[in-house]
């Protein structure tokens, strides 16, 4: 069933003793803007969490696969694509030049069908085998923290060595050295919307839409590793639009949510030393407020 409806979302989540979101330009250090010091997330990351619980939970099988996998080559989908089609024979000779304008646009569709992040946040497929390009109707700002984070080095090593080169190099101590970053404790905050005019044109309807919920809520639980720490969804807001256009401004909705550190707190270290209101008072005519966590 299609949405005919748009959603604005507030996605709130924490870290303590942990690293969101690894910036590789930086030695895999937390992520952070270089002016205030607050922690940032990337939309990326965000939504490959939500890649890995769907597929988690659906298997990664048809309507529910998963597009931008692990180890995926994505021209062999665009491959599969066609031949499912029945163009299979525009395959022949050089494939960055196939693909005539009808056959991309089955090949697009069919992709949305079966691929819950292509009709979910979009993709550009149309590089080697071309099955078009797809703008999505979920999308999701970087996530930013409360306050400034700090990023804490730990000098960490490991009792062993890989090859016997090492092990005679280290002269029977086996211990090797490495370093691990951690955040000790940030609160973050991230936006999102869901366009119900893209939906229409991606198929992405209500029982899509759930889901996509059920991951926000869920992902950390499925997500758990060393390097993040403890990482859960504290809250997840979202604003229902009576219409398709919508009832309201976004960020006016947004401004509804206020996070503040507790007077009586210094340095935060869990949820409980900040205060959350949403001001749930007037809200705009044809906008239903859905507290989903």
């Amino acid at each position: 069933m299609s949405l005919n409806n748009r959603y604005d979302f507030i996605l709130v989540f924490d870290v303590r003793d942990g690293n969101p979101n690894g910036d590789p330009d930086a030695g895999n250090l937390p992520r952070l803007d270089a002016e205030s010091g607050h922690g940032l997330v990337t939309d990326v990351s965000l939504k490959r969490k939500v890649r890995n619980f769907v597929g988690l939970v659906k298997s990664e099988t048809p309507p529910f696969d998963i597009y931008v996998k692990e180890k995926a080559v994505l021209n062999q989908t665009h491959e599969k694509a066609y031949v499912a089609i029945g163009a299979a024979e525009e395959l022949k000779g050089d494939k960055k030049r196939k693909g005539s304008g009808d056959t991309v646009e089955k090949a697009r569709r069919w992709m949305c069908t079966n691929f819950f992040d292509v009709r979910t946040f979009g993709a550009v497929m149309s590089t080697g085998v071309n099955c078009g390009q797809v703008r999505g109707p979920v999308q999701l700002t970087f996530a930013r923290s409360v306050d400034p984070i700090i990023a804490q080095e730990h000098s960490i090593t490991r009792m062993a060595v890989a090859t016997e080169a090492e092990a005679e190099k280290q002269q029977g101590d086996n211990r090797t050295m490495g370093r691990k970053h951690t955040v000790p404790y940030g609160l973050y905050v991230a936006h999102g919307f869901v366009s119900a005019f893209l939906a229409k044109q991606t198929g992405f309807g209500d029982a899509d839409l759930e889901l996509f919920w059920q991951a926000l809520e869920h992902m950390f639980e499925h997500d758990r590793s060393a390097a993040r720490g403890e990482m859960a969804t504290r809250g997840l807001y979202v604003f229902k639009h009576e219409s398709e256009l919508g009832n309201a401004h976004a960020h006016a909705l947004f401004d509804r949510l206020t996070i503040t550190r507790k007077a009586e707190v210094d340095v935060a270290r869990g949820f409980a030393d900040y205060a959350v209101s949403l001001d749930e008072a007037d809200l705009p005519d044809g906008v239903t407020l859905l507290r989903r966590v």
